[in-house]
């Protein structure tokens, strides 16, 4: 079974859909699947906001106290502690995803795309590494099992593996996906957000049949 996931690795919700799906996948031993992840980016026209920290950045953006972010903030905390994820929002560093994307493209090529989510959600998310780092995103691709001179060319190259994301969030556009994470299974199912481990189990039994 293939599954497609479309996915912002500044989105946190899309670091808990992983989750759900993976032990979702347990309950099925004897199933191959395979994942590819596709390029999405919740907000495209993000640039380092150095000094800024993402409580204030999303109070400005969403028209809300900076309570009210903090309070949002910590619902996805614990949230992600239900999964077994450890967010840490107070060391988070906002940044544009375009270049982690065009690395995941470059680890895709070589079937190493699970790995460089992981890889770059946990750096984002638990690490407060910042993804807009050209070193850092030499060191986080190296550590997927990426070779650092193809890194570098991507990082060089602004047109490298562009393409890919852009045909991602295009094919997202033509499908309907309205956010992220979205799955589709096969081509057949869809399933839209983090939802519980039993809505994943339930969808690949309906594609299993």
């Amino acid at each position: 079974m293939k599954i497609e996931i479309w996915s912002d690795i500044m989105c946190p919700f899309c670091y808990i859909g992983k989750r759900q799906l993976e032990s979702a996948l347990k309950q099925f031993p004897e199933n191959d699947f395979e994942i590819e992840w596709k390029s999405f980016q919740l907000d495209p026209s993000i640039t380092p906001q150095s000094g800024k920290d993402v409580y204030t950045f999303l109070a400005e953006r969403k028209d809300m106290s900076l309570e009210q972010s903090k309070e949002m903030h910590k619902g996805v905390t614990e949230r992600a502690k239900s999964v077994g994820l450890d967010y840490n929002f107070d060391k988070a560093i906002i940044s544009n995803s375009l270049e982690a994307h065009r690395i995941i493209h470059l680890a895709k090529k070589n079937n190493l795309g699970d790995e460089m989510e992981e890889i770059f959600f946990k750096a984002y998310f638990t690490e407060g590494r910042d993804l807009n780092d050209g070193p850092t995103l030499i060191e986080l691709g190296e550590k997927a099992g990426l070779n650092k001179n193809e890194i570098l060319e991507v990082l060089q190259d602004e047109n490298l593996f562009l393409k890919d994301v852009q045909h991602d969030i295009t094919e997202a556009q033509e499908i309907g996906v309205q956010g992220v994470p979205f799955f589709v299974f096969d081509r057949k199912y869809a399933v839209s957000g983090a939802q519980p481990v039993e809505a994943f189990v339930n969808t690949i039994n309906e594609v299993l049949k």
